[in-house]
């Protein structure tokens, strides 16, 4: 059996990201946390989605002797130049409170019209093995920001992000139809499929 380690602390990523790992990599895959690792935060000192997932990735790889696996993603949103991107769980200052964050970018956007609302949750995921390869895959689910939070799914921005093609917020809808669509599954799959043709994992 192969075990990877998933570098995150997030308990609703660590929910998507199983959800979406386990079928992806196989039957004869394990998966253990960042926190079952007996690992603690990595700082996030990249400047790209991409170069944050990697430094987890390789610091949960080079601390456990296992392939670890990490994304970094967020919030893009098309009248801020692609901001708030990879301070999105720090919007509002203070790292994870996804209510301040959420209750600051409405605000921000408050006059912007719904032609112009446009945004897309994007996605960097990464893996690195403790011999030092590296891989990564990127996703993105372009939408539109609502005016108003809606929903009790999900986490972070979703009650305030309507995928493109629907009228409903990522909040308000189920993990499952979620995750058949979003960024860190399209990210996540490219991933395990390039996992799955590499050996000694």
């Amino acid at each position: 059996m192969t075990t990877f380690v998933l570098a995150t602390h997030n308990e609703g990523k660590r929910r998507e990201l199983l959800e979406i790992l386990l079928p992806a990599l196989g039957e004869d895959t394990q998966v253990i946390t960042a926190a079952e690792a007996g690992l603690g935060e990595t700082p996030e000192t990249g400047v790209t989605f991409a170069e944050n997932a990697l430094i987890k990735a390789r610091a949960a790889a080079q601390a456990t002797g296992r392939t670890a696996i990490a994304d970094d993603s967020g919030i893009a949103v098309d009248v801020l130049g692609g901001s708030p991107g990879i301070f999105s769980a720090r919007w509002a200052g203070r790292h994870g409170d996804d209510r301040a964050n959420l209750e600051l970018l409405l605000a921000q956007l408050g006059d912007i019209s719904a032609e112009n609302r446009g945004a897309q949750f994007r996605c960097a995921a990464a893996a690195a093995t403790a011999d030092g390869r590296e891989f990564s895959a990127e996703g993105v689910m372009p939408g539109r920001l609502a005016t108003s939070a809606s929903g009790e799914h999900g986490f972070g921005y979703d009650p305030i992000f309507i995928p493109e093609g629907g009228n409903i917020s990522a909040a308000e809808m189920t993990p499952e139809e979620k995750n058949a669509r979003s960024h860190r599954r399209l990210a996540f799959d490219k991933l395990a499929a390039i996992l799955a043709d590499q050996a000694g994992l």
